[in-house]
């Protein structure tokens, strides 16, 4: 029983290898198949040209230069002694499984690197890639991360995901038949949602039991189609006490053992317009901790769905 009203995926982690693991990201120079598919390059309308937020990240190291210089910065900052590696910017199976076998294979290497986390989308994972997968989850600790954003297809059109929901419920279900572990990510706050919105996507990932959430705020960033949106007073961006009831109207509807990979955004300070207030993020998580306390609830109190 997690200590918190919803299942954290750093206490699963510890659990699993006896010690506090930290990810490091990585970024292994992937493009996206949305920014060349006949919308004039421009990719989805949250991300910014170096990959929604990445721009911290050195593209111009090697796998093993990056995860070198991430384990000394964990290493000095929080004492961390074993890793994953995450290659997070862009789509990151958006190659030749040779390619990709290499790339993975780098990053195991790398001395106390215990496990992989590969984010993509649901357009990039094809049969193959799947099989690909599939022997990483059988080597080492491994979760797929797969970009959702809304259930909605009006959304993801409007967002120009260049995917929708079917494509990602194909997805989703090849990666389980794989085995695999599989983290949604879902942006709350998305322009035309109402909460009743959202809280559907968030029963549509009750239904799936999925393994893993992350919770994302809608940021928005400079150099951006969205940031101009917003420059022009044509979207509403969420105050944080929107947002924080919203996250707990979410998790008491996600199903009791989805493990919770993230809260809240945190968007780089250089380049975020709006909501400035996420800068605070052990505030937002506070005061998450809060609402829930004042409801006397937990994580799957309202999910219609029980185990098979």
């Amino acid at each position: 029983m997690s200590l918190k009203p919803y299942q954290l995926f750093s206490e699963q982690l510890k659990s699993h290898f006896g010690t506090r693991i930290h990810k490091i990201s990585v970024d292994a120079g992937f493009g996206c198949p949305n920014r060349n598919g006949g919308r004039e390059g421009s990719g989805c309308l949250f991300c910014d040209p170096g990959g929604s937020g990445s721009a911290s990240l050195e593209r111009q190291l090697s796998i093993a230069e990056q995860l070198e210089h991430g384990k000394e910065v964990m290493t000095r900052k929080y004492k961390a002694g074993k890793f994953m590696a995450y290659f997070q910017p862009f789509s990151n199976t958006l190659a030749p499984v040779s390619q990709l076998r290499v790339l993975y294979d780098e990053a195991l290497a790398v001395d106390d690197v215990v496990g992989l986390a590969i984010g993509t989308r649901p357009d990039c994972v094809p049969a193959e890639v799947l099989d690909l997968l599939s022997e990483y989850h059988r080597r080492t600790y491994f979760w797929l991360e797969l970009g959702l954003q809304s259930s909605h297809d009006r959304t993801l059109d409007w967002l120009q995901r260049g995917h929708d929901l079917a494509t990602f419920t194909k997805a989703y279900h090849g990666a389980k038949a794989h085995g695999l572990r599989v983290c949604v990510h879902v942006i709350l706050g998305l322009p035309g949602e109402s909460r009743a919105d959202m809280l559907a996507t968030a029963d549509l990932l009750a239904e799936l039991q999925v393994d893993g959430v992350k919770l994302h705020l809608l940021h928005v960033l400079q150099n951006t189609p969205l940031g101009n949106l917003y420059a022009e007073d044509k979207i509403h961006v969420l105050g944080m006490d929107e947002y924080v009831a919203l996250v707990v109207d979410v998790m008491e509807r996600l199903h009791p053992v989805t493990l919770i990979h993230r809260l809240t955004g945190d968007g780089p300070r250089s380049q975020l317009l709006a909501p400035l207030w996420s800068l605070n993020k052990w505030e937002v998580l506070n005061a998450i901790d809060a609402e829930f306390a004042r409801r006397g609830s937990r994580q799957g109190d309202h999910c219609g769905y029980s185990s098979e």
